[in-house]
């Protein structure tokens, strides 16, 4: 019997100074951003909420449906944009047209792991950041003092990336930042030879490219994976890949890195990315992850 619970993780994020998890439930969230707090749809609250109604008719903002389309809703005094700090780190945070504000605070684990494996690796370390929107992770790994190239299809994006980079006091880290399609960009380096010590990736479940080009995750995941492992270097350190809306199990990473690094060694493990509320201690699941490490 395969025992996929010995490698399976659960990544918890617990509510920090600028940020937490309020209540969720019915299909939305409750959060709160520095001072400002968010109510916005979540598929995956699929339960009662606990905090009273009236509690969150007092957010500041509300992302909602309608019949002229979705958008945000705010009362009293939102700012366009706001910081916060989260992780060790610093963000701008923005209501963007699809929901998001640009933090993705599930992810804290994930960064705090690509911390741990550059600082302990103790040598000079390259790490690929593809789909890198806001920068998170790329921030995290320059911080750790890791070589770090950022790569986003959207050029909004990859400015809010780099004001966040400022914004944390890591301008001057020696981070690429390249507006460019995953895929393309991948396929030129390995022509190139470059190669990287650690490869991050988040694809979503379907997008453009900054020319148009196509991204749906159940025709270009495979190949653009098994061009990654092409550009790892002859001292691999991790690869990691994680995602959200694309309705994929787990284990489907799972079987993908088994194959990927068949007879290299080192760990796979694969899990769920979670943030606790930080009143009624529930879990709402927010992505699947999926990792290699040769240590």
């Amino acid at each position: 019997m395969v025992n996929i619970m010995e490698h399976y993780v659960i990544l918890t994020t617990e509510a920090e100074k600028d940020y937490e998890l309020i209540d969720s439930g019915e299909g939305e969230k409750l959060e709160r951003y520095g001072d400002v707090v968010v109510a916005r749809p979540d598929p995956q609250a699929l339960w009662s909420k606990r905090v009273p109604e009236t509690e969150w008719k007092k957010a500041g903002a509300f992302f909602k449906g309608g019949s002229r389309g979705a958008a945000w809703s705010t009362r009293g005094d939102v700012p366009v944009r706001w910081p916060i700090e989260f992780g060790g780190l610093k963000f701008w945070i923005k209501l963007s047209p699809f929901k998001h504000t640009g933090l993705f605070p599930e992810q804290l684990g994930n960064w705090n792991w690509v911390q741990d494996h550059v600082r302990k690796a103790e040598r000079p370390i390259s790490v690929l950041n593809l789909f890198g929107y806001t920068g998170g992770t790329t921030l995290a790994a320059a911080a750790a003092g890791a070589e770090v190239c950022h790569v986003d299809g959207s050029k909004v994006a990859i400015h809010w990336a780099r004001d966040n980079a400022e914004l944390s006091g890591l301008k001057d880290k020696p981070i690429r930042w390249i507006l460019d399609d995953a895929t393309k960009f991948v396929q030129r380096e390995i022509k190139r030879g470059r190669t990287y010590d650690g490869v991050v990736l988040d694809p979503p479940a379907f997008g453009h490219g900054p020319k148009g080009e196509l991204w749906k995750i159940e025709d270009h995941l495979l190949p653009l994976m098994e061009n990654c492992r092409n550009i790892l270097s002859k001292q691999p350190l991790f690869f990691l890949i994680s995602g959200y809306a694309s309705g994929y199990s787990a284990i489907a990473y799972k079987n993908n890195l088994d194959e990927l690094f068949k007879g290299l060694g080192g760990t796979v493990e694969v899990g769920e990315l979670t943030i606790a509320e930080s009143s009624m201690r529930r879990l709402l699941p927010a992505g699947i992850l999926g990792r290699w490490s040769s240590v």
